[in-house]
């Protein structure tokens, strides 16, 4: 593994070797350095192609730092933008028996016909097959790759290995919670690794947007889904991705580039839940122009609050309102009342304004967030995941909805999703929920009222008698807290990351 870094110069890349530890320069140069053509690329993207060669693990490895640039800086996560989530498919003899396995029955059983692998990944490929009933319905059937869960196991055990040995002696690594990061990965793969949750997602996904007319989910079939194998409706459609053969077909992509960009936004806002990898060949136009997606491995969820902070964010923007901009990141927490509301806006002005009196093709939403996040670092806003993701996702989306019609304007398309949130959550009829909640509130309030003066006692007594008594866990979350209100100065990252991958490829 070590060779393999070194060999696209990714385990210690030369733009950042001279601020590097002495020993961690010697093994680098103990281990070569690639004198190919990759080497030319930027340090991200030889990253990128060092983790490709070194397998799933590793791919799922640099797609979940690609949505996190605080650990390893903007650039280098938008160099691992571009891994490629795809590899050579499996035997067909193996996803047959693996069916079999799975249903307990033979394959023709559940199947009528089952075609060869039409998409492999990291994870999992997928089959066209006919079901067995006397109407056969087409399905497509998405399979593990075999042994995939052990072969996850030992690469995360490595991992975890390589995290605490960072943590032991860098300083840095402690400071990201390398060992944190790695858990959060192993959690997250562990769901993909179920194909019973992205059956769940997208049964989920179904339901909220049921009534989206421009939008559609493939129905699961159970009956034919488990741990290993998830059975869904076959969708006959043409890529989102070239508008020759959409025009072809009669559909108009002006209108889809903007059904894409409201549908994503309404997923966000309207029910905290949206499709997370909606690349071209995850979307598809079915004969009634809707817009149908596949592959629910990867979900995103934004919560009340983050669904408020992105809402108010972007309609502050639209409105040129910095200062309600400033005031919803103080509100939600992420900027610290340390800092100056005003003068956080004033920083906000100088992202925002530079974009007013350019033409809808020049101005793009995804890179106002990224512009967005590296302006709220300055003022020690730690990066929120949800909201990363978020990002990432309307890159891929706004890039695809102007291929489909490169005059879009995002924020035009974007208005009617924001204002029907503004209207659902800030209008009259909302702040009559708010007061009815706040009465059913003040009701189970007065339901504690005898606790409360049970407190109350309690606590005078203890004034009386020298002072409060802290539980040793209340004194130590005080003191976590006071230590995460400590401001940070984010320095050699990349260094860090080096030698952790240096560890874990001497570990490997």
């Amino acid at each position: 593994m070590a060779r393999a870094l070194a060999s696209y110069d990714a385990l210690l890349p030369r733009e950042y070797a001279d601020r590097a530890p002495a020993r961690l320069r010697l093994a680098a140069r103990l281990l070569g350095r690639s004198k190919k053509a990759d080497a030319k690329l930027p340090p991200g993207e030889r990253l990128a192609k060092a983790l490709e060669r070194m397998g799933p693990s590793a791919v799922k490895l640099g797609q979940f730092l690609a949505t996190r640039p605080d650990i390893l800086g903007a650039d280098i996560a938008r160099g691992l933008e571009s891994l490629q989530d795809r590899l050579p498919p499996f035997a067909e003899s193996e996803a047959r028996h693996i069916v079999e396995t799975e249903s307990g029955r033979p394959l023709d059983k559940v199947f009528r016909k089952f075609g060869p692998p039409v998409a492999a990944a990291s994870i999992a490929q997928v089959h066209e097959a006919e079901t067995s009933e006397e109407q056969p319905r087409r399905v497509a059937v998405k399979i593990l790759r075999p042994n995939i869960e052990a072969e996850f196991a030992r690469d995360f055990d490595a991992f975890r290995l390589a995290a605490a040995v960072a943590e032991r002696f860098m300083s840095e690594a402690r400071r990201l919670r390398l060992k944190a990061l790695v858990e959060t990965l192993a959690n997250s793969v562990a769901l993909e690794l179920d194909l019973r949750m992205e059956g769940a997602a997208a049964a989920e996904l179904a339901l909220n947007t049921r009534d989206d007319a421009d939008f559609r989910v493939p129905a699961i079939d159970w009956t034919r889904t488990s741990a290993r194998v998830v059975t869904s409706e076959w969708i006959d459609g043409i890529p989102l991705r070239d508008p020759a053969p959409l025009l072809a077909a009669g559909h108009d992509p002006k209108r889809l580039a903007a059904a894409l960009i409201r549908t994503f936004l309404t997923q966000a806002l309207r029910d905290g839940f949206f499709h997370a990898d909606m690349h071209p060949g995850n979307l598809f136009v079915d004969a009634e122009g809707r817009i149908c997606a596949v592959d629910f491995g990867i979900m995103g969820r934004l919560d009340p609050s983050m669904r408020r902070f992105l809402a108010e964010t972007l309609g502050g923007f639209l409105a040129r309102d910095y200062r309600r901009v400033a005031e919803i990141h103080f509100e939600v927490g992420f900027v610290p009342k340390t800092h100056n509301v005003d003068t956080f806006a004033q920083a906000l002005r100088a992202v925002g304004e530079p974009i007013f009196g350019l033409t809808a093709r020049d101005v793009s939403m995804a890179r106002l967030l990224e512009q967005l996040f590296e302006t709220t670092r300055r003022f020690d806003m730690q990066l929120q995941p949800q909201l990363v993701l978020l990002q990432k996702t309307m890159v891929v989306v706004e890039g695809l909805a102007r291929t489909l019609d490169p005059e879009f304007d995002i924020w035009e398309a974007s208005r009617p999703a924001l204002e029907n949130w503004m209207v659902d959550h800030l209008g009259p009829e909302a702040r009559f929920r708010e007061a009815a909640g706040g009465l059913s509130n003040l009701g189970r309030l007065v339901e504690h009222i005898p606790q409360l003066l049970r407190d109350s006692e309690m606590i005078a007594g203890q004034l009386a008698e020298g002072g409060l008594k802290l539980h040793p866990d209340s004194v130590k979350e005080i003191a976590a807290a006071q230590v995460r209100r400590t401001r940070h100065v984010r320095v050699a990252i990349w260094i860090a990351a080096a030698g952790t991958l240096g560890i874990l490829a001497v570990l490997l």
